[in-house]
């Protein structure tokens, strides 16, 4: 089968495809056939080392697809289910063995190459809204790249829970996306300075929380965006990791300041399980529709990460085996 790995660190041009074996399941595990895969920014942070892994690697978190064969004791699932997972490394691959209990049953109403390009970020977004700050309808919250894979799903769920959106964007047209799901104020921030924007909407008074999985450029912003009490968010690292800070800066505004990971948000089965479930039901509602904005074929992996890296990408990407 074909798979793409990596034996040392870098740019997009570190991956290679490669023929590979199809492997089989042990216990506990299944093989799933990708129908897609999709394509996460934590791969390139994976690629570059920002977060270190032992080489050879695969890479990729996140697939939907069909089981195919399954190991002994596992009565989750049975062969022919849809499902989608994320977690397991080696998903850029047209098959991949992922532990049972880490992989979600697909509803019939959902696509898999939908629940391939939700799931990784639609649970961010659901443990973000719901759980690592819980979005009220009086709230207003601030968005950074909003028409980004988590950032599309983020401003349509915070909507969907009464909340007034700011959304920020890098160009015109990004705007016009951020504005079509529904978002109350689109900055550009390439031409307008964020934490000005944000106090004049908010009549000085600041936003409840801010999204920002953007990192370095935007750190300062967010912080200068929150209102007293409010929640900084810093959930990615786009632009490259949050700079030191002391704690004092916080002071000012009694700000808190978070980093959560999913992966510790859906440690159980049963966490993984509700999170899915939430997630599936608001796809399934119409509240929050996942919008599969470029597909690449898997052995041009390379080509996906240019494109994610170089902002030239909106909603989400797959790679189609």
């Amino acid at each position: 089968m074909l798979a793409i790995q990596f034996s040392r660190t870098g740019g997009p041009e570190v991956l290679e495809a490669v023929e590979a074996d199809v492997p089989s399941p042990a216990a506990g595990q299944i093989l799933v056939r990708h129908a897609a895969v999709g394509l996460n920014y934590i791969d390139t942070y994976h690629r570059s080392g920002l977060y270190p892994l032992k080489l050879p690697s695969g890479i990729g978190l996140e697939a939907a697809g069909t089981v195919e064969a399954v190991g002994d004791g596992v009565t989750r699932f049975k062969v022919g289910d849809r499902v989608a997972y994320n977690g397991t490394m080696g998903a850029y691959a047209e098959a991949a063995v992922v532990p049972a209990d880490r992989a979600v049953k697909v509803p019939d109403g959902v696509r898999l190459e939908t629940a391939a390009a939700a799931l990784l970020k639609g649970m961010t977004a659901e443990f973000l809204v719901r759980r690592c700050f819980h979005v009220k309808h009086s709230d207003t919250v601030l968005v950074h790249a909003a028409a980004g894979g988590v950032g599309q799903i983020l401003v349509q769920w915070c909507k969907s829970l009464g909340a007034t959106v700011i959304a920020t964007v890098g160009s015109e047209a990004k705007a016009a996306i951020a504005r079509d799901l529904g978002a109350d104020h689109v900055i550009d921030y390439s031409q307008e300075e964020v934490a000005a924007k944000v106090a004049e909407l908010t009549g000085g008074q600041g936003v409840a929380v801010v999204y920002d999985g953007v990192g370095k450029d935007t750190w300062a912003a967010s912080l200068k965006s929150l209102a007293r009490r409010g929640v900084m968010v810093t959930f990615g690292n786009a632009s490259g990791p949050v700079p030191p800070f002391a704690p004092l800066e916080l002071g000012a505004k009694s700000l808190f300041v978070t980093r959560p990971r999913l992966f510790d948000y859906i440690t159980t089965t049963e966490e993984l399980d509700e999170s899915a479930q939430a997630l599936f039901a608001v796809v399934g509602s119409g509240a929050v529709k996942i919008d599969i904005g470029q597909t690449f074929p898997l052995a041009e992996a390379r080509a996906a990460h240019e494109a994610l890296e170089g902002r030239r990408t909106t909603g989400a990407t797959l790679l189609v085996p």
